[in-house]
């Protein structure tokens, strides 16, 4: 069985909290690793395809209510887990507790424990760093790869402003709305009820300590202690023949373009159908949710 740390130290956010969100209909399954609990959403037919979705900062699994739909119209079985220190998942109190190793980890041991095989990954934001290291340490359970907004940074890379910017606030200010962060990164505007959903997760401050330490843990400096392990993550990639997909938004400040190396070193991104997400921002799957997910529906079953 694989190796994850053990946390002891952590905040559940009370149940009553995600009562009535907007479009949200999904049932919550749980699991433990390590001592958290993991939130994780599962349906569609079980002998379906498995499409993995993967969420990132600062939200959770409610970020794919628009697309969960559409992929199990289309037949496949959908999980959405929510981060460690996210959404229903269990929160630890301890800065040091989070750090881009100890999520990987978390994360390859809830897979395992739902023992989901043939996988297509969809994954943007965090939700691309921790899924695509994913890949490269079980290779054998992902069958595809579609990649939205994200990436895989080994700290040699040119840092947008934007991000720099981003980091800065979420280590510095003292006012942290959730709910508010996820509508700004939003080409076409996000609704009251959906804010306060993006909020439901979060009581007080002391559950947000994940959310603000999130930012930190992106490798931008050559001696970051994730380097390593993600340039042997990008030496499989430049070997991965499997099909891999890009579908980046066109109004996203923060990984803009990032679409073309991904497409250049990727052999498996050869030949694909890649899509720009026009009218979409960051938060490509608030903005064009099903027609996001009618694409990865027909990158599944053209691949």
């Amino acid at each position: 069985m694989r190796q994850h740390p053990h946390i002891e130290k952590f905040l559940r956010t009370p149940e009553e909290r995600f009562q009535n969100l907007p479009d949200f209909p999904f049932t919550p399954h749980y699991v433990e690793i390590g001592g958290l609990r993991i939130a994780y959403i599962d349906e569609g037919p079980k002998d379906g395809p498995v499409v993995l979705l993967m969420h990132g900062e600062p939200a959770w699994s409610f970020l794919y209510r628009k697309m969960i739909p559409v992929l199990v119209q289309a037949g496949m079985r959908v999980l959405v887990p929510d981060q460690v220190g996210f959404g229903r998942t269990d929160k630890p109190t301890q800065r040091s507790d989070y750090t881009y190793e100890n999520h990987v980890q978390w994360m390859s041991a809830w897979l395992e424990s739902v023992d989901a095989k043939d996988v297509t990954l969809f994954c943007q934001d965090w939700g691309s760093l921790i899924g695509l290291r994913m890949v490269a340490e079980m290779p054998e359970r992902f069958a595809r790869i579609a990649l939205s907004n994200g990436g895989l940074p080994t700290g040699k890379e040119k840092i947008p402003l934007a991000f720099h910017i981003w980091r800065a606030f979420a280590m510095y200010s003292p006012w942290f709305p959730i709910g508010k962060i996820v509508r700004f990164g939003c080409a076409q505007g996000l609704n009251d009820a959906a804010v306060a959903a993006y909020d439901a997760p979060y009581p007080n401050a002391r559950y947000k300590v994940g959310a603000r330490v999130f930012p930190t843990l992106v490798p931008i400096h050559p001696d970051d202690p994730a380097r390593a392990a993600n340039e042997r993550a990008w030496d499989m990639y430049k070997t991965w023949t499997r099909p891999f997909i890009t579908l980046f938004a066109t109004r996203d400040p923060v990984t803009k373009g990032g679409e073309t190396m991904w497409q250049r070193k990727v052999p498996g991104a050869s030949g694909q159908n890649h899509t720009k997400i026009r009218g979409a921002g960051h938060f490509v799957q608030e903005d064009k949710g099903p027609e996001v997910a009618q694409a990865l529906v027909e990158f599944i079953r053209s691949n």
